[in-house]
């Protein structure tokens, strides 16, 4: 799915009309109805609604689903704000199809007397804004922002930039409780900046024009089941452990041993054909006793990894707990000059490679390099906006023919052909010391198993998002463990089996 810029998405309503045809307010109405069952779907026809309406084409959108709402009687407020002195043409035909007492001024005043129960519908402003919002509807937002309502915007929070909001202001844009959000997310949606501001954001079909979205350049993508489910790859009658593949992981230290566990059971349950791990001499009797299914490549060092890289291995996943003295350094640097072989490089490893910038120089074409935020900037410096930080990731990952992804919500998969696709599963469970240990062993067992980089890249990055979806249906998302994303791996492949 196609991430666009603002520009793109008035093209593509532009492109729609122009190829259907149809007429800009059958659009509106098309946009509409998916909103008016969104909202039938999920509030019986008791509970009270109150509408928002800008005098743009937002507000269009608004007064068309107030119609709607009407007709299947539920009770609904309807407010108007003036947004100029001309409203749009399409708001003034919707408008036109409303008794005129219907309308009411929206004030600051009048929000007080919305009763806490009512469901607050936000359609004043749209994915059109190009500066903060100011005057009377500052006023506004701030008012809503303070009530305890429900708020559902329409397409985008009010006060929110579709793309970069570094020159906003939050208390300038409304905090929905949930955004309607038309044909694909918008950019800002999945950033930490002000992605926060659309609360749980759901997707609507309106039926843009599929050719424009087909042809239309964007390096922005959103990683979805669908495309996750495409790459996947089941069993087979004839596999044997030969046929899926051998991984080595190169991880653990004193005192972090729990890294390489987490790392060598994730990798497990990918069902790779065999795991070795590579660990000091202090991490074989803790790994042969909660992970029997790995065989140990016994390592000199005694404490932490040491030595030199001497084995031939085609897939390698390195980092988690491996520590970072000069030790580990030379390892790291010996398995990067003499080895061929495909690679997950994380944690440890990646802050090594940070401290030492000639590794980035050899690092294996099609390298998958998994940082968190503060790793991410040891490697590349720092940024000023999220606009910089993904100029950077592009960059990074361009200039050194790797995959990098950038760990967080909505972890961003950035390619060596300059694209970016940001993922769509996981959850705030995730925000806990373990889970890109587990990622690392997902990567690395789907590398072994044959998939390609990128590949492995996607399905493993969505496999480990949604493993904490399927989980938060049982578990309390505050007291998940890391340890749980890897049980919950079953869960994900069966569901990927099924296509479910």
């Amino acid at each position: 799915m196609k991430i666009l810029n603002q520009s793109q998405i008035q093209e593509a309503d532009i492109q729609t009309i122009r190829m259907e045809p149809i007429e800009s307010i059958d659009l509106m109405e098309r946009a509409a109805k998916t909103c008016f069952k969104w909202i039938c779907q999920r509030y019986n026809v008791d509970q009270k609604l109150t509408l928002l309406c800008g005098t743009g084409n937002n507000g269009g959108d608004g007064l068309a689903l107030y119609r709607m709402l009407r007709q299947k009687k539920y009770s609904c407020t309807l407010f108007e704000f003036a947004l100029g002195k001309i409203p749009s043409n399409d708001y003034n035909r919707n408008k036109s199809k409303i008794p005129k007492k219907k309308f009411k001024e929206l004030t600051p005043e009048s929000l007080s007397k919305i009763q806490k129960d009512e469901v607050i519908i936000d359609a004043l402003l749209g994915t059109g804004l190009n500066r903060s919002v100011e005057g009377p509807l500052k006023r506004i937002i701030q008012v809503l922002n303070e009530m305890p309502n429900t708020i559902l915007s329409i397409d985008i929070p009010t006060g929110l930039f579709s793309d970069f909001n570094h020159e906003n202001q939050p208390n300038r844009i409304v905090q929905a409780t949930h955004t309607l959000c038309f044909q694909m997310p918008k950019l800002a949606f999945l950033l930490p900046e002000y992605g926060k501001k659309s609360g749980h954001f759901h997707l609507l079909d309106i039926g843009i024009l599929p050719s424009y979205l087909e042809k239309v350049c964007t390096p922005y993508h959103y990683l979805t089941a669908e495309k996750a489910k495409i790459h996947f790859k089941g069993t087979h009658k004839f596999d044997h452990k030969g046929s899926n593949g051998n991984l080595l992981l190169i991880a653990g230290s004193e005192g972090k041993m729990g890294a390489a566990i987490l790392a060598a059971r994730a990798a497990l349950r990918t069902g790779v054909g065999k795991l070795s791990v590579l660990t000091p001499k202090c991490g074989i009797d803790i790994l042969q006793n909660t992970v029997p299914e790995a065989i140990i490549e016994i390592n000199r060092g005694i404490s932490s990894i040491s030595g030199y890289y001497g084995l031939n291995y085609n897939t390698i996943s390195i980092g988690p707990g491996m520590g970072t003295n000069s030790d580990a350094k030379k390892y790291l640097e010996s398995v990067l000059t003499s080895s061929s072989a495909q690679m997950v490089i994380d944690a440890d490893a990646i802050n090594i490679i940070a401290e030492h910038p000639k590794l980035k120089e050899i690092l294996p074409k099609n390298t998958i390099i998994t940082p968190h935020p503060k790793e991410f900037e040891r490697l590349v410096g720092s940024w000023k906006t999220e606009q910089e930080k993904l100029k950077l990731l592009i960059q990074f990952s361009v200039n050194h023919n790797i995959i990098c992804i950038l760990k967080g919500a909505h972890s961003a998969i950035a390619l060596p052909d300059g694209n970016i696709w940001f993922n769509s599963s996981g959850n705030p469970a995730m925000a806990t010391a373990g889970t890109g240990d587990v990622l690392t062993g997902i990567i690395g067992g789907l590398l072994a198993k044959g998939y390609p980089p990128i590949e492995a890249s996607i399905v493993g990055v969505f496999a480990h998002g949604y493993s904490a979806d399927i989980l938060c249906e049982s578990i309390s998302p505050a007291f998940m463990l890391a340890s749980d994303l890897i049980n919950g791996l079953n869960s994900v492949w069966r569901k990927f089996e099924n296509k479910s």
